[in-house]
């Protein structure tokens, strides 16, 4: 008997499924680790708008929305307040725009 036919049949994702799979919300915050200390205020800033613009490009993707013009900044406002992180500012949406954008 081969190898492959001994694995589990993974869970249908979203592309997979006859039916929309709804978002079973799998973001767990990781572990968070001290940012390098010494840089100026807009770095961190920066870094932080970036780690939360992709954390909801990644959970619009997983909810369906895989088309920039369909993230509307309200959607993202709603799957921010989904997932539990606070409310994205108009930049930041666009930047979560964009990362769906450039992903393609």
């Amino acid at each position: 008997m081969p190898a492959a036919a001994l694995k589990p049949k993974p869970l249908p994702t979203q592309s997979t499924a006859k039916r929309s799979v709804q978002l079973d919300l799998p973001y767990v915050p990781v572990a968070k680790r001290p940012l390098p200390p010494g840089r100026p205020r807009e770095w961190y800033v920066t870094h932080n708008r970036r780690l939360k613009a992709l954390r909801l490009a990644i959970a619009l993707l997983d909810s369906g929305v895989y088309v920039p013009n369909q993230a509307r900044n309200e959607t993202i406002r709603t799957t921010a307040e989904l997932i539990g992180v606070h409310a994205p500012s108009d930049t930041t949406c666009h930047m979560v725009r964009a990362l769906m954008r450039y992903s393609r």
